[in-house]
């Protein structure tokens, strides 16, 4: 049994792909039985993306791990009779299918809340239930590029720059789930009535954009892509190159480490155009690049590493699973056959990360999870049979 804070709740998840698993991995991590529903077909196509041919991705195990396997048709009878057996004994459902179809195959909130009064129910999709884009298919960069975030990355002058790692998807829609789910089941704990969750990652971008909010109230105009105070629009505030073609990350916002940074470069003439912008932030940018350019990034990194003034080496992700503040954290470990595998953004007491599982096979868990809800051996070996389910 879990020792984590969700110890008992169990959780049925029928997403794919990365916003909806890795919301339910957060409730994997934190003790949740989170099983995964998967059609009998390719489950999870998360399984072999971007991997060798019958080999399972590492993009799949990391957002995986914990999580038990049911393969189900749901467009069967006897597949929706055995998921709402399941959905009996749940505490939460997540699904990622676009508006209707969970309505189509038998299994919306109303459908579960009738076996289940006190379930939580979250459909996370792109635009919402409703609105003139519910129904329409997108992705991280569409939901970024409405909400009006894509608009606001990249260099001035240039287009807007991709980021690597997915804003809309992870923020908007694994965390804002997960924050809503949770809230929920506080909810259920106290009245014993569940509630129905809409969560849209391009809703969660557009309330994140806080900076560019920020500019368009305070000055009437959207900020230029490349110009703002956190966008490389003033000199204490940006990336800049390094003799090995490799860049330091400048965070000095407070004059006091803006300060503390001129004087160690031996420039207390820059002080004063810490905020600067037009020309003369560019003349200060153009200074502070001269200097930096002088040395390797990371004898940047060791020269400055006495001086309180937010100048950080620009690491890429080997050098990040390498690096001495993550690995003191606890964060990168390695599993028993020698994967990496990064721990949970969350520490609390009573509770040690330790998965003890890895990322499930396609319907690896199907009977064990079946004849927990009651079904006998005979009844899913007749399932089985009939092609409603799929044991691994």
């Amino acid at each position: 049994m879990s020792d984590g804070p969700l110890a008992g709740v169990r959780v049925l998840d029928l997403s794919r792909l990365l916003p909806g698993p890795m919301c339910t991995l957060y409730l994997a991590d934190l003790g949740a039985d989170v099983v995964k529903i998967e059609d009998t077909d390719a489950g999870d196509y998360a399984r072999g993306l971007d991997a060798p041919a019958g080999s399972t991705s590492a993009f799949y195990r990391a957002v995986n791990r914990g999580k038990r396997s049911v393969a189900l048709d749901l467009k069967q009878d006897e597949g929706r009779d055995a998921f709402m057996c399941l959905a009996r004994g749940a505490n939460v459902m997540l699904e990622s299918f676009r508006p209707g179809v969970v309505r189509a195959l038998g299994v919306d909130y109303d459908a579960v809340a009738r076996v289940n009064p006190a379930i939580v129910y979250c459909s996370l999709t792109g635009y919402g239930q409703d609105g003139p884009r519910a129904a329409m298919a997108g992705h991280d960069i569409n939901y970024l590029g409405y909400a009006g975030v894509l608009d606001q990355t990249g260099v001035r002058g240039g287009p807007p720059a991709l980021c690597n790692v997915q804003v809309a998807d992870l923020l908007g829609g694994a965390a804002s789930a997960a924050i809503a789910i949770l809230a929920a089941l506080v909810g259920a704990s106290r009245s014993g009535r569940g509630r129905y969750i809409d969560v849209a990652m391009a809703d969660a971008s557009l309330a994140h954009n806080v900076f560019a909010l920020h500019a368009l109230e305070q000055r009437g105009t959207p900020p230029v892509r490349g110009a703002d105070l956190l966008t490389g629009g003033v000199p204490c505030y940006g990336v800049y190159a390094t003799a090995d073609a490799r860049f330091v990350a400048v965070g000095a916002l407070e004059h006091k480490f803006w300060s503390a940074l001129c004087n160690a470069l031996g420039r207390p003439d820059l002080v004063e155009g810490r905020l600067a912008r037009g020309d003369e932030g560019a003349r200060v940018r153009d200074a502070l690049q001269a200097v930096f350019v002088t040395a390797t990034r990371d004898e940047w990194t060791a020269r400055l590493a006495g001086v309180d003034c937010c100048v950080t080496p620009v690491l890429d992700i080997a050098e990040a699973m390498r690096d001495a503040q993550f690995s003191a954290r606890e964060m990168v470990g390695r599993r028993s056959d020698g994967t990496r595998e990064i721990a949970p953004p969350f520490r609390m007491s009573g509770h040690a990360f330790a998965p003890d599982r890895s990322a499930p096979a396609l319907g690896a868990h199907t009977r064990e999870v079946l004849l927990e809800a009651g079904l006998g051996e005979e009844a899913i070996a007749r399932l089985a049979a009939r092609n409603v389910v799929r044991a691994g």
